[in-house]
């Protein structure tokens, strides 16, 4: 038995040692730790009430995120409406330019067209003039015989030496 009393002395020698050790440092830690303990727990509350101020403002910025969002299919809406009216404006604005650019295109078509007419008109009347000297040219020589030439020459001196005298019939 006296194996047995020595393990258990031992036991308890160590139980002893063990509860003086921790119960010292129980002791003396106990302030600190507390301190710690309080200041973590502290710590820890305000973590999560930030976190509930934090979670509460994207809640507020989620909520005012979804009206936007809500408000953009009008915005989108007013937006397209705008713009189809810009391109009907636009077309109407091109359409008057064309029609406007086309009367242009027509005025000035006209206008070539009368030069062209003047200009021809006035060639035809050049080329008749030309034509109507050479048929009275080629009927003057036709009838035009040395005695008739003879004749038209002495009466053109005898109107001409006497130039106040009214010309008689031919």
């Amino acid at each position: 038995m006296s194996g047995e009393v020595s393990a258990t002395m031992d036991f308890l020698g160590k139980l002893v040692n063990f509860l003086i050790l921790f119960g010292g440092l129980t002791f003396v830690a106990w302030k600190p730790v507390k301190a710690m303990l309080a200041k973590r727990t502290v710590d820890v509350g305000e973590t999560i009430r930030r976190a509930g101020a934090d979670r509460a403002a994207s809640e507020s910025r989620a909520a005012s995120s979804r009206a936007k969002l809500a408000g953009l299919d009008g915005e989108v809406q007013a937006l397209k409406a705008a713009a189809e009216e810009e391109a009907r404006r636009e077309a109407a604005r091109i359409a008057e330019a064309a029609r406007a650019e086309a009367e242009r295109f027509k005025k000035l078509t006209r206008q070539e067209l009368d030069a062209q007419l003047r200009q021809g008109v006035r060639e035809i009347k050049a080329y008749a003039a030309a034509r109507a000297t050479d048929l009275a040219r080629d009927r003057i020589r036709k009838r035009l015989t040395p005695e008739l030439q003879a004749a038209l020459i002495e009466r053109s001196i005898e109107q001409l030496s006497h130039p106040h005298e009214e010309p008689g019939p031919r």
